[in-house]
């Protein structure tokens, strides 16, 4: 037989109905975001944009229910628009030719500061939720820095047009690439950068980065930003990394902090010295787990600040970033391109990310109810379950969608994730014991 054409998992058939509006989340979402909205009012009159129909608190509330409630495109957004009221905004006919040319040239700027205004207050969120546990790794990593954040790339992947006015328009082009800074203890972004060129490597991000990381800051990052001027600058700013150590590289072996068959954990140099290119001094970090080798370098040369699999364990955790990706893109849509503007396109993303924030937040609100940490939490099931709770919410049965995702009666729902296997306790011990 053929074989069957590969797909792109992000170019999966969506469906063609927006799904039910509900009270008790559309007062929540009116909730965190009027207060964003309202702060930025002052700044929508100074771009000389006029209080129209269409204005700012209609687009947010627009792209939002586009977001939450999965509309399939934008004729069927103006559709609801003219029948029912979309979280805050009173329903209203709009021509569908006024929204789609609304999407292509409203400020995206606008949608950024909305979504930078938001993130305070959910950060205020997560510091009051006292009963969903840190991992281990986490709560020691935290001792001596102020927060782990973790930085990466993604390309916009060739990505398809929901306005019908851009059908003509070559289909499969890649839309650029973004960079998102995740903060690994609440798991909320911390900024997003975006590049026209979908090919740019991550070292387009260096200066962005560099100026946006404070001291006392530890990074985790992939192999694009294995460059060592970079990580010298990090150093310079008291900003700790971890990453993970290319093939071939020039290594001179300083100190033996363990050396064990499990584990080795030595201080290195790392580098020649070519075209002033720095020699950087490092711990390399080597964890054997069954016949597969692991290993890290970071810029914290004393194990009792980070022991080794501290070090291993809070790396694995960058796979947090790339779990983030594949929710905003294929879960809330990013690729699935509203516009063929380069202002559309940045709308499109900051929306996204913001509603990725409100996502989290809930996420991190069931965990707390539960008791349990964030990882248990399955964030797809979390918004696909907005579903089955406003159809629980219609018939009387639920109030509250924390309490609802909480209850023992709706578990199979998904929203815990199951374990595949006992945790282990992390071994915590600067110089571990040889195995």
């Amino acid at each position: 037989m053929p074989k069957r054409p590969k797909q792109n998992s992000d170019h999966a058939q969506r469906h063609n109905t927006p799904t039910l509006d509900n009270e008790a989340i559309a007062n929540h979402l009116e909730a965190l975001l009027t207060p964003a909205i309202f702060a930025q009012q002052r700044y929508y009159k100074q771009l000389g944009l006029r209080d129209r129909v269409l204005n700012l608190s209609l687009m947010v509330a627009a792209v939002l229910t586009l977001l939450w409630r999965q509309v399939p495109g934008v004729q069927e957004l103006t559709r609801l628009l003219a029948r029912e009221d979309l979280l805050w905004c009173r329903s209203t006919n709009i021509a569908q030719q006024s929204l789609s040319e609304r999407f292509l040239v409203f400020p995206a700027e606008l949608f950024e500061r909305v979504f930078k205004d938001l993130l305070p207050q959910l950060q205020i969120n997560w510091q009051q939720r006292l009963k969903r546990p840190l991992p281990d790794s986490v709560k020691f990593a935290l001792r001596n820095f102020q927060q782990i954040w973790i930085a990466d790339g993604s390309t916009l992947e060739a990505l398809f047009r929901k306005l019908k006015s851009l059908e003509h328009l070559k289909a499969g082009q890649l839309a650029g690439k973004i960079c998102t800074v995740i903060d690994l203890v609440n798991r909320l972004p911390v900024e997003v950068w975006f590049h026209t060129n979908p090919a740019a490597s991550e070292t387009n991000f260096e200066a962005s980065l560099l100026s946006l990381l404070p001291a006392k800051t530890l990074i985790l990052l992939d192999r694009g930003f294995y460059h060592f001027q970079f990580l010298q600058q990090l150093i310079n700013q008291d900003v700790q990394f971890i990453t993970r150590l290319k093939a071939k590289a020039s290594i001179k072996y300083l100190k033996i902090f363990s050396y064990d068959y499990s584990v080795k954990d030595r201080l290195i140099q790392l580098g020649t010295v070519r075209r002033g290119t720095p020699v950087l001094t490092l711990r390399l970090i080597e964890i054997k787990v069954g016949k597969t080798s692991y290993s890290y370098i970071t810029s914290v040369l004393d194990p009792l600040i980070l022991p080794p699999y501290v070090v291993a364990d809070l790396y694995r955790r960058r796979w947090r970033v790339e779990e983030a990706f594949h929710t905003v893109k294929r879960l809330l849509g990013l690729s699935y391109l509203w516009t063929g503007s380069i202002n559309g396109i940045k709308l499109q993303i900051w929306a996204t990310w913001l509603f990725y924030a409100v996502l989290v937040d809930l996420a991190d609100a069931v965990a707390d109810e539960l008791s349990l940490p964030f990882d248990r939490i399955s964030l797809e099931m979390i918004y696909r379950g907005l579903y089955h709770f406003s159809v629980a919410y219609d018939k009387g049965n639920a109030l509250d969608p924390i309490q609802y995702f909480a209850a023992p009666e709706n578990q199979d729902l998904g929203v815990v994730k199951y374990l595949r296997k006992p945790v282990s306790k992390l071994d915590l011990s600067p110089f571990p014991a040889p195995s």
